[in-house]
C-alpha cells in the first residue's frame, strides 16, 4: 500500500490538474477501487500531518492541491492578487446553473427576469462554468454546467454536496428554484413560447438564444372595440 501511495502522489505531482481516477488506474496498472482508497489513505494522512498539501477529489477525479490555511503564505510568494469576490447577480446565475445544468442562457434569463449575458462570460472566463454542447432547436443554444474550478471553489468533492435551496419567499407563497423553474416551464409565469421548440433531456423547453440583450418588443395589437355606428344627432346633443 505504501509503495502505490507513494506511486500515486508522484502522479498527481507530476500532473498538476485533476485526473481522472479510471486514468490513474490504467496508468498504475490496478482496480479504480483500490485507487479510490488509496487517495483516501494520502489524503487521512495528510489531514492528520497537517501537511501544506491536500488531496482534493471532484467527481471522479483527483488532484494535489494547497492547504488553503496557507493561500496567504503562497500568495505572497507567487505574487498573485486575491481573485475577485462574486457579486449577488453572478451569484445568482452560478446558483441556477449548478443546482439546474446543463442550462441555456435564455432559461438562465427566464428565472431571473434579466438579461445574463455579460454574467455568464464572467463566470466561463473565470473557468467557473462551460460550455456542455448545445440544446437542439433552432438556433442551436449554448448549454453551460459548472467545472472542477467551482467544485475546488467551493470545497466540495460532487455535486451532490451542494445544499439544499432555502425557500424564496414571495407575496401570498414561498418557492424553491425548482418550483420557480418548474413554473416556467409549464408556462404559468412567461408567455407561451413559439410554436417549435423543443424540449430538452429534462423536459424544459428553452427559448431560442438571443445575441443581444433580453428585451421585450412591444406589438401592435389589432383594436377590438367596435365602433360606434352613425347616428342622427339628438337635441341634447345640439344644446
Amino acid at each position: 500500500m505504501k509503495e502505490l501511495e507513494a506511486r500515486l502522489e508522484a502522479v498527481l505531482f507530476a500532473a498538476g490538474d485533476a485526473v481522472s481516477v479510471e486514468r490513474l488506474a490504467n496508468a498504475l496498472g490496478v482496480a479504480t477501487e483500490l485507487v479510490y482508497e488509496t487517495a483516501s489513505s494520502l489524503a487521512s494522512q495528510y489531514d492528520f500531518d497537517r501537511r501544506g498539501i491536500l488531496l482534493a477529489r471532484m467527481e471522479d477525479r483527483l488532484q494535489l492541491a494547497s492547504r488553503p490555511d496557507y493561500a496567504e503564505d503562497i500568495r505572497r510568494v507567487t505574487e498573485s492578487r486575491r481573485p475577485p469576490s462574486l457579486g449577488p447577480a453572478a451569484l445568482e446565475v452560478l446558483t441556477i446553473v449548478a443546482y439546474r445544468q446543463p442550462v441555456t442562457r435564455a432559461f438562465v434569463e427566464q428565472l431571473r427576469g434579466v438579461d445574463s449575458g455579460a454574467t455568464v462570460s464572467s463566470l466561463a472566463e473565470k473557468g467557473l462554468i462551460e460550455e456542455a454542447g448545445r440544446l437542439d432547436v433552432p438556433g442551436r443554444p449554448i448549454l453551460y454546467r459548472t467545472t472542477d474550478a467551482f467544485l475546488r471553489a467551493f470545497s466540495i468533492s460532487s455535486l451532490e454536496e451542494l445544499p439544499a435551496l432555502p425557500a424564496l419567499q414571495t407575496d401570498n407563497e414561498q418557492l424553491t428554484l425548482d418550483d420557480l423553474a418548474d413554473r416556467i416551464e409549464q408556462g404559468s409565469e412567461t408567455p407561451a413560447e413559439p410554436s417549435g421548440q423543443t424540449p430538452d433531456a429534462s423536459g424544459r423547453a428553452d427559448p431560442i438564444e438571443r445575441s443581444g440583450p433580453a428585451e421585450q418588443t412591444e406589438r401592435s395589437e389589432p383594436s377590438t372595440q367596435a365602433e360606434a355606428p352613425d347616428r342622427e344627432p339628438s337635441p341634447s346633443d345640439e344644446a
